[in-house]
């Protein structure tokens, strides 16, 4: 079989290479599943400025959020201002099923859009909490700290949608009203994870700084605005390539991140789209929750006095 094709007007090559060390996949693998997907996985990027992560051969993974100049003409792109680096950033626009191809022939395994669209930049069309374990093998804990959060979002009048991370954690969608502003949302998801984290303390945290967790599963909000989340359906750098994928609450603790690969995933979804099935409509946000949510301190600020507060110590014990 030639490692090299054309598909949906795109020039495939070296397709029978591996995907990566670890990956047992080959580019081909990675092809064929966007492929085979491409119809879930595109309503989710479509209209979104999108992250991806790439992976050359011999190289580290690396994040890529600029277009690159060789990029075909029909590949869309939307230009936003990176507060971070101070320049103004070519972002794709994934809406298509070419563009697609196109970046999975560029090895882009993963794929990060925002949680806001093109068109509408001061407006999240999503909650998200990122529910993170202390380790690959606390999955179990992970289910049990997003029905924490699935309590809290029901005692507020709101439903999400849960998806495992890809990785070792699990995330929790919540669809937003339109009007809903970057800053309410940012401060909904903080006080949605404090209330789960007062459910059971000895479970859950919201403790930003790793060391400050004792093994807790970690809750967090800062996924929020302008920030990127990976796609559902999208395969993850890691061994086996899993996909991260949606699930009801109910199957949640029947799983583990590891079934569902690019190998497998596709076949698991070939009758529907359990994400675009299980996604509630977007709902209005309680003001209580905005308003205990802007009392808390954003996690990465009050993360970052803290280290300086440290820092400080640690000279003055010197």
């Amino acid at each position: 079989m030639s490692g090299n094709e054309a598909r949906g007007g795109v020039s495939l090559t070296n397709l029978d290479q591996p995907l990566f060390d670890g990956a047992d996949a080959t580019k081909r693998d990675l092809v064929d599943y966007l492929d085979a997907v491409h119809d879930r996985i595109i309503p989710v990027l479509r209209d979104r400025p999108l992250s991806v992560v790439r992976v050359l051969r011999g190289q580290a993974p690396f994040m890529q959020k600029n277009v690159p100049k060789y990029a075909p003409p029909w590949v869309a792109t939307v230009p936003l201002w990176a507060e971070t680096s101070k320049r103004e950033v070519s972002y794709a626009l994934c809406d298509d099923r070419r563009t697609l191809l196109w970046f999975a022939n560029q090895r882009a395994v993963e794929y990060h859009p925002t949680l806001i669209r093109a068109d509408r930049r001061d407006h999240p069309t999503h909650l998200v909490l990122d529910v993170d374990p202390p380790s690959a093998d606390a999955f179990p804990l992970a289910v049990r700290a997003a029905q924490l959060v699935r309590q809290v979002l029901a005692d507020v009048g709101l439903a999400g949608v849960v998806k495992t991370s890809g990785a070792k954690g699990v995330h929790v969608f919540v669809p937003v009203e339109a009007q809903a502003t970057i800053e309410e949302a940012a401060a909904a998801t903080r006080a949605i994870a404090a209330r789960a984290e007062r459910l059971d303390p000895a479970l859950a945290t919201t403790a930003f700084i790793r060391e400050d967790r004792g093994g807790k599963v970690f809750l967090d909000s800062t996924r929020a605005g302008g920030a990127t989340v990976v796609a559902a359906y999208s395969p993850r750098i890691r061994p086996g390539v899993p996909v991260s994928f949606p699930l009801s609450w109910e199957e949640l603790d029947r799983v583990a991140p590891a079934d569902f690969t690019v190998h497998t995933a596709a076949r698991l979804i070939a009758d529907g789209d359990p994400w675009a099935d299980q996604m509630p409509g977007p709902q209005r946000l309680d003001s209580d929750l905005i308003e205990e949510g802007r009392a808390i301190p954003a996690a990465r600020v009050q993360a970052m006095h803290e280290g300086k507060r440290r820092a400080r110590a640690r000279r003055s014990d010197e």
